[in-house]
C-alpha cells in the first residue's frame, strides 16, 4: 500500500497530489519539504499511522516547518483497514471518507478532572510476596505493608512500615484512597524487635517469621509473652484497633479484589497469584512508578438534571446510568432534592449524582439515557454526529454503495482492525475488511447509541456494526443489545428489513473476518442531509421522521418496541381504578403526562414520554402501565399532540356546588375515613365541601352541619 502525504487547504478533500512508496524512510525528504512549504493555513495530512512518531519527529527536526504544537499532523491510517484486503483495490471511495473525517476540525475541548498523587503506596497482601513487591516501588514511592493474614515471613531488617489486620474499608481513586482495617493479633508489629525469641518459644508452632498468631493453633501456653517481657510486643488482653488511613495507590496481592466491578479506580491494581503472576506484577509495578504528580483526565461526561428521569418527590423511575455503569460512578441522589442540581434539599426532583474521578469515559451512560439528562462530552454528539455524516457523504459522493459503519474502540478494537489487516496480506483464507466497511474508532464503543445508529441509517448507511473485544464490560453489552434490540424494531416496522444493526464480538483476526462477511441491509433512497443535534431526543426524533418518510412501504399505524431499553412509548390507565389524583403529573419529568385547567383530565403528549416509570411507581392505585411502540398514525404527528387518557365528572360541593375534586375520589376517601373516629357526623360532611365552604362551615356550625338540597 503506498502512503499518501498531503497538503490541505481548509477542510477540502482536494489537494491530494503525490503518492509514496517509501515516504516514511527511503522518501523522507519529500515529508520534510512538504511541512516546510505548508502554510500557516493548511493542514498537514498523513495517510499512514505505522511511522506517527518518526513523522512528528522529521517535521520538529526540519528548520522553517511549525512544531507540532501549533500545527498538529493529521494522520489516517489507510493501509490496514483499506487498502491491505482483497477488495481493496475497490476501496477507493472508502479512501476519500477516511481523509476527509480526517480533516475535520478538532472537538471542542472539555474541563478536565485533576489528580494528584503524593506516592503513598499501601501494599496488601501475604508477607514474603507484598515485602517482595514494596522493594520494588520503595525507591520511587513511599510504600507501607499491610499483611492480610498470617503466615510467609517478614525480613529480619526493618525499612517498611507493615502493619496487620483484616481489611474493612477500601474506598476513593488515584490519590485519594481511605483505607481502613482492624488490628486483632496479639503481636503489635511497631512493637516487635523480630528477635525471633517468641517462634523460638511457642510449642505449637504458632507464631511465624511473620511474626504474627495464628490463633487457630495456638493453645494458650503464654510462653511467647514470657521472652517478649521486655519489649512488651505480645499482649492477649489487646482491645482489636480500628485504623483508618489515607493513600495514594494500591496495589492488592490477594486472591480476590477489593472492588468487584469491570473497571477498578484508576490508582488501584489486584495481581492475584497465578501462573501469569510475575508479569502482572511487572505490568503494576512499571506502572505504580509513574503514578507519581498531578494528573487530569477530560470529564467525559455532561449531566443536566432539569431532565433526568430518575426520581421525582422520592419515588424511582429510570435507573438505567446506574445499572450501566462499570465503574460505579453514578449513585442515586433520590432523597436529596435540589438546592443545585442533584444536591440540597427543599426541591422538588432529583437525580443522579457522578463521580468523575471513577468516571473512565465509557459513554454507556449517555447511551441507555433516555431523556437525554447524561450526555458523552468527548467528544459531543453533534461532532460525533458530523463525524459519521461526513464519512457517509463523501462514501457516497465518491461512488460508494451499501457503506458499513464498523464503530470500535480506540483500544483493542482498533489493533484487532489493523491485524485483521495484516493477517491478510499473508494468509489468503482472510479477506480483511469488505471495501464498503468504514471503521470509525471511539473512545470506548458504548458512547453512541440509538439516536446516532438510526441518524447514520437515515443518512445512507446501509449498516451500523458494533466491535465488541475483551475491553466491553458484560453490562455494556447487555445495554448495547436491547438498544439494537428497539433500533432494529424501528427499521423493520418501518419495512427496512432486518440486519441494520450488529453486534460483533470477536476476539482474533479470523473471527472479525469471518463477521464482516454479510449481506447489505436495505437502505434508504434518499439519504437525509440533516445535522445531529446536541439533544439527544431531537436527533432521535429527526432520525424517525426521515426514516418513516423513506420507508419503502405503507408504515403500519403502530409499532410494538421490546422492553427493557425503548426511550419511546405510552401509557395505559386503568380507568376503573385512576381516581384521577393526578400525582402522575406532577411525577412526569419530561411533560409527557399534563391536567386540563377547565376540567378533571389526564393529557398525555406521546412524543415527550421517554418510558421511564415514574408515573407507574408514583400512582397510589397502581393504574398505569407503559407500553413501549412508535405510534405512527396521522403520518406521525398524533404522537406530538395531547390525547385526553382519562377524564371523570367533577365532583360538587354540597353547599355551593362548586366543583373542587372528582367524583371517584372524594367518594373513595370519604369510604375510607367514614370508620374513623375523627370523622363522624358534621366531619364526614366536611369532606363533600369545598375548601372556601369547609372552612365557614367549622366556624359557624361547629357541632351540627345542614346539608343543603342542591
Amino acid at each position: 500500500m503506498q502512503q499518501a502525504l498531503s497538503r490541505v487547504p481548509g477542510a477540502s478533500t482536494e489537494g491530494l497530489s503525490t503518492l509514496h512508496t517509501g515516504l516514511c524512510r527511503r522518501e523522507a525528504a519529500a515529508f520534510q519539504r512538504t511541512a516546510k512549504q505548508a502554510g500557516d493555513d493548511e493542514q498537514l495530512l498523513v495517510a499512514c499511522t505505522q511511522e506517527q512518531r518518526l513523522f512528528v519527529e522529521l517535521n520538529d527536526m526540519t528548520e522553517g516547518a511549525r512544531p507540532v504544537a501549533e500545527r498538529p499532523i493529521r494522520f489516517v491510517n489507510l493501509r490496514e483497514t483499506a487498502g491491505w484486503a482483497q477488495e481493496g483495490k475497490a476501496a477507493t471511495p472508502k479512501m476519500a471518507a477516511l481523509i476527509a473525517a480526517a480533516q475535520l476540525p478538532l472537538a471542542d475541548p472539555v474541563s478536565t478532572v485533576p489528580y494528584r498523587s503524593a506516592g503513598r503506596c499501601l501494599v496488601i497482601g501475604p508477607a514474603a510476596a507484598a515485602q517482595a513487591a514494596a522493594e520494588r516501588l520503595a525507591d520511587k514511592l513511599e510504600v507501607s505493608v499491610l499483611l492480610d493474614a498470617v503466615g510467609s515471613a517478614l525480613p529480619q531488617r526493618r525499612e517498611l512500615p507493615v502493619h496487620s489486620g483484616r481489611l474493612t474499608r477500601l474506598a476513593g481513586w488515584l490519590g485519594a484512597f481511605d483505607i481502613a482495617w482492624e488490628s486483632a493479633n496479639p503481636i503489635d508489629l511497631d512493637l516487635c524487635t523480630r528477635c525471633n525469641a517468641c517462634v523460638q518459644a511457642c510449642p505449637e508452632g504458632a507464631i511465624g517469621l511473620d511474626y504474627q498468631i495464628d490463633l487457630s493453633r495456638c493453645q494458650s501456653h503464654r510462653d511467647c509473652v514470657r521472652v517478649c517481657d521486655a519489649a512488651g510486643a505480645i499482649d492477649f488482653q489487646r482491645e482489636p484497633e480500628q485504623v483508618e488511613e489515607q493513600f495514594d495507590l494500591v496495589l492488592d496481592l490477594r486472591p480476590a479484589p477489593a472492588f468487584n466491578q469491570h473497571q477498578p479506580p484508576q490508582g488501584y491494581f489486584h495481581v492475584p497469584a497465578g501462573a501469569d503472576q510475575e508479569r502482572r506484577l511487572f505490568d503494576a509495578v512499571l506502572a505504580l512508578r509513574e503514578l507519581v504528580g498531578e494528573f487530569d483526565k477530560p470529564k467525559f461526561f455532561q449531566y443536566q438534571s432539569k431532565l433526568c428521569a430518575h426520581s421525582r418527590n422520592q419515588q424511582t423511575g429510570c435507573t438505567a446510568c446506574i445499572d450501566v455503569c462499570s465503574t460505579r460512578a453514578i449513585r442515586s441522589d433520590a432523597s436529596l432534592k435540589g438546592k443545585t442540581p442533584g444536591r440540597g434539599v427543599g426541591g422538588q426532583s432529583g437525580g443522579v449524582i457522578v463521580e468523575p474521578h471513577l468516571c473512565v469515559g465509557c459513554g454507556a451512560c449517555s447511551t441507555v439515557c433516555p431523556s437525554g439528562a447524561m450526555s458523552f462530552a468527548y467528544p459531543g454528539p453533534a461532532h460525533q454526529g458530523k463525524r459519521l455524516r461526513t464519512l457517509l457523504s463523501t462514501y457516497a459522493a465518491a461512488g460508494g454503495r451499501d457503506a458499513a459503519l464498523l464503530l470500535h474502540s480506540e483500544g483493542q478494537g482498533a489493533r484487532l482492525v489493523d491485524e485483521l489487516g495484516r493477517a491478510s496480506r499473508v494468509n489468503p483464507a482472510l479477506k480483511g475488511l469488505p471495501a464498503r466497511v468504514i471503521p470509525v474508532p471511539l473512545w470506548h464503543t458504548a458512547s453512541v447509541g440509538l439516536e446516532l445508529w438510526l441518524l447514520a441509517i437515515a443518512q445512507g448507511a446501509s449498516q451500523v456494526m458494533v466491535l465488541l473485544t475483551d475491553e466491553e464490560a458484560p453490562d455494556y453489552r447487555q445495554a448495547l443489545s436491547e438498544q439494537m434490540a428497539v433500533g432494529q424494531a424501528l427499521l423493520s416496522g418501518l419495512g427496512y428489513g432486518e440486519g441494520h444493526l450488529r453486534l460483533l464480538d470477536a476476539r482474533d483476526p479470523a473471527a472479525l473476518d469471518a463477521a464482516l462477511r454479510c449481506t447489505p441491509a436495505r437502505g434508504v433512497s434518499k439519504p437525509s442531509t440533516e445535522a445531529a443535534q446536541a439533544d439527544k431526543r431531537v436527533t432521535l426524533e429527526m432520525a424517525l421522521d426521515h426514516l418513516r418518510a423513506q420507508a419503502p412501504q405503507v408504515v403500519p399505524e403502530v409499532i410494538a418496541l421490546p422492553t427493557p431499553g425503548s426511550p419511546l412509548g405510552s401509557l395505559k390507565v386503568n380507568t376503573d381504578s385512576c381516581t384521577m389524583c393526578l400525582s402522575c403529573v406532577g411525577a412526569c419529568p419530561a411533560g409527557a403526562l399534563a391536567d386540563n385547567p377547565e376540567r378533571p383530565q389526564l393529557r398525555f403528549y406521546e412524543k415527550n414520554c421517554v418510558q421511564c416509570g415514574l408515573c407507574v411507581s408514583t400512582c397510589p392505585e397502581q393504574a398505569i402501565t407503559l407500553e413501549p411502540r412508535l405510534w405512527l398514525a396521522d403520518e406521525g404527528r398524533a404522537r406530538k399532540a395531547a390525547r385526553v387518557l382519562h377524564e371523570v365528572p367533577p365532583y360538587a360541593c354540597v353547599k355551593c356546588g362548586k366543583p373542587f375534586g372528582t367524583l371517584k375520589a372524594i367518594e373513595n376517601i370519604v369510604a375510607k375515613l367514614a370508620g374513623h373516629s375523627a370523622f363522624q357526623g358534621a366531619a364526614l360532611e366536611r369532606l363533600k365541601m369545598c375548601n372556601d365552604c369547609r372552612v365557614v362551615d367549622m366556624y359557624t356550625n361547629p357541632n351540627e352541619v345542614k346539608i343543603t338540597d342542591l
